[in-house]
């Protein structure tokens, strides 16, 4: 079985249980000075890209390397002790960091607010994967770097030179990106120029469209963010969406899958011969080559948090390529694993095999996907 390297951010999650009605309309109705909020136990998980996109390769029958770093606290502990849970090891301790640690406030109809330390993330390098573990790799993925300081400061060099190096190995890369603070240090980098350093060693490119939008037109951003609520409500896919994937592609990549929020998630692909550089996958070029489609989004049989959902979309995306599956259906089946992830307060609990995905697909879960070419 071919081996993936799920590599980058890895944290604790502590998610307070809020009522599944809370009567607020918004974060700032619930979260009032002095005022005090019940809730149910808390659901303690790992998270970040290592944490959610590796461990639900992993669940999904892939053989999975985990690379993150933790600190030699009680919050690494519990991160190594909940890895060992699903079989899963592997991470670097620097008894001189403290273990990142997220508390998701996932109020039931409210988008998600997390309160973040970076901890080991930000100390995080390309020389913390060593040589001897690429060799037998056929996928590599890496999540998060807008919450890994060394990472994104110099333009990117770290990120650029560690994919660069993946690269020449002959491995698939993948890379995942996480949302920006713009009062951050991560926020005044320069995105742009990152991107066009990185992403030409970029196989998969798996970013959410305010990510994007936030990296490559700050402008639209702004003036999308300035009137609050979900900024994928209402995209206009063919004038928001496919101008960004399209300059994706021209900087570098190979495949672009955009996570469009209720709007659902966007494919494009690279002609022919740029896809033969995609290591050891032999993608075929007549079904991968210069496609690109709108998947809808599934219906959720309950939505209880949004945590996790994008990670394991890319999960079952990245499985689906292994197995041989064309862009379309890589597509659907991403959409399909986000609705699953949706039911449960974790990231991995409404996890389903990619089997059982396909089945309530064919049966005619969905209408199906809008092919643009």
């Amino acid at each position: 079985m071919k081996t993936i390297i799920s590599a980058g951010h890895i944290c604790l999650d502590i998610t307070p249980v809020f009522p599944e009605r809370s009567n607020a309309a918004a974060i700032g109705d619930l979260l009032v000075p002095g005022k005090l909020i019940e809730a149910g136990p808390a659901d303690v998980h790992t998270g970040g890209s290592v944490a959610n996109t590796g461990l639900a390769l992993k669940l999904l029958g892939n053989n999975v390397r985990l690379m993150g770093k933790v600190g030699d606290d009680a919050f690494g502990a519990m991160v190594k002790r909940l890895l060992a849970d699903h079989g899963a090891g592997g991470l670097i301790t620097d008894p001189e960091c403290s273990t990142s640690y997220s508390v998701v406030l996932a109020v039931p109809g409210i988008d998600r607010v997390f309160l973040h330390n970076p901890g080991a993330n930000n100390t995080f390098t390309g020389t913390d994967i060593p040589e001897e573990a690429l060799r037998d790799a056929a996928l590599f993925h890496f999540g998060y770097p807008p919450l890994m300081r060394r990472m994104y400061e110099n333009d990117g060099a770290e990120l650029a030179d560690l994919f660069a190096r993946v690269k020449r190995q002959g491995i698939a890369t993948s890379l995942d990106l996480a949302a920006v603070d713009p009062g951050t240090d991560a926020g005044r980098a320069d995105w742009k120029k990152i991107l066009s350093r990185v992403l030409p060693d970029v196989d998969f490119f798996v970013p959410s469209f305010e990510e994007l939008c936030f990296m490559l037109d700050r402008e639209r951003y702004d003036r999308l963010a300035a009137s609050g609520g979900d900024m994928t409500e209402n995209l206009s896919i063919e004038e928001e969406v496919v101008p960004l994937a399209d300059e994706l592609i021209s900087m570098g990549c190979k495949v672009v899958l955009i996570k469009c929020g209720m709007s659902g998630m966007y494919y494009r692909t690279a002609n022919g011969h740029r896809l033969k550089g995609i290591g050891r996958l032999d993608l075929d070029d007549a079904v991968w080559a210069d496609k690109s489609g709108l998947q809808p989004c599934f219906q959720a049989d309950a939505v209880r948090s949004a945590t996790g959902a994008g990670d394991t979309s890319i999960a079952a995306f990245l499985t689906a390529v292994m197995m041989g599956r064309g862009p379309a259906r890589c597509a659907a089946l991403a959409a399909a694993e986000g609705a699953c992830c949706v039911t449960a307060y974790d990231a991995l609990s409404g996890l389903r095999p990619i089997p059982e995905l396909e089945a309530r697909i064919d049966a005619g879960w969905s209408a199906p996907p809008i092919n643009f070419h």
